[in-house]
């Protein structure tokens, strides 16, 4: 119980305070992934419109891992809430927790919306669900992994803006996330798989049927995937300085 209450104490510091005084970040959750998916599929007249609501759940995920990062300095310097926390019981597991599910809350709205775009718009089956939930969760814990253990060495809110969007775009915006990695000129395609986010929207877009992989470059995608993300979780838990700040 006293770790739940723990829990629930960064939910609320992070995540319902801030809602409840500041309304429009919820706003500004829904707008990223929308924006793109309205740009992909005027550009593409309507054929990436799919590929479109796939790859906004990948920014979701990926946005709310990276905007740890700003939270976090933000209590941190700011407000000295990680001083409090690091002199207290809390462990910086129990702490990750609360602020990984408050990031969840924040996009809330964006994962209805989305939610209801693919129930409609895409051909998806139980297996094809169970496999983006999966991979949606694969990256959630990376980029939440990356997001804290970069809060550990960030000392202002501002160099934080500045690693969290770079981060976001390395991510989200240059890897084909809201399109296939087919559209890519082949001797620049193999860029695209410095990117974490590569695999995990060639995962999700075989699953929805919008390319077709080839059994072993599907075992590729996962090993990839789940690799990187047991090694950030890794190299966060082991160069994380938390009770050094």
């Amino acid at each position: 119980m006293n770790r739940l209450n723990q829990v629930l104490a960064s939910i609320i510091i992070n995540a319902i305070s801030v809602m409840q005084n500041f309304p429009i970040v919820l706003v500004q959750t829904l707008l990223g992934p929308i924006s793109f998916i309205l740009l992909i599929t005027f550009v593409s007249k309507g054929s990436l419109l799919g590929v479109g609501i796939l790859g906004g759940f990948i920014m979701v995920m990926a946005q709310s891992g990276i905007g740890l990062q700003g939270d976090l300095t933000h209590l941190k310097t700011d407000l000295r809430v990680q001083d409090m926390v690091v002199s207290s019981p809390t462990s910086a597991f129990i702490y990750l927790i609360g602020m990984a599910i408050s990031e969840l809350i924040y996009s809330i709205p964006a994962l209805a919306v989305l939610t209801i775009l693919a129930a409609f718009l895409l051909p998806l089956n139980a297996v094809s669900v169970m496999i983006i939930i999966i991979v949606m969760l694969l990256m959630f814990s990376f980029s939440i992994a990356l997001g804290f253990m970069l809060s550990t060495f960030s000392s202002d809110i501002i160099e934080s803006w500045g690693f969290s969007n770079i981060l976001s775009m390395i991510l989200t915006t240059l890897p084909p996330v809201y399109y296939t990695i087919t559209l890519i000129p082949l001797p620049y395609r193999y860029l695209a798989y410095l990117s974490p986010t590569t695999y995990a929207a060639e995962l999700v877009q075989n699953a929805a049927g919008f390319i077709v992989l080839s059994s072993q470059m599907i075992i590729i995608d996962w090993i990839v995937l789940i690799g990187l993300t047991v090694l950030i979780l890794v190299i966060a838990a082991k160069k994380s300085r938390w009770r050094e700040v």
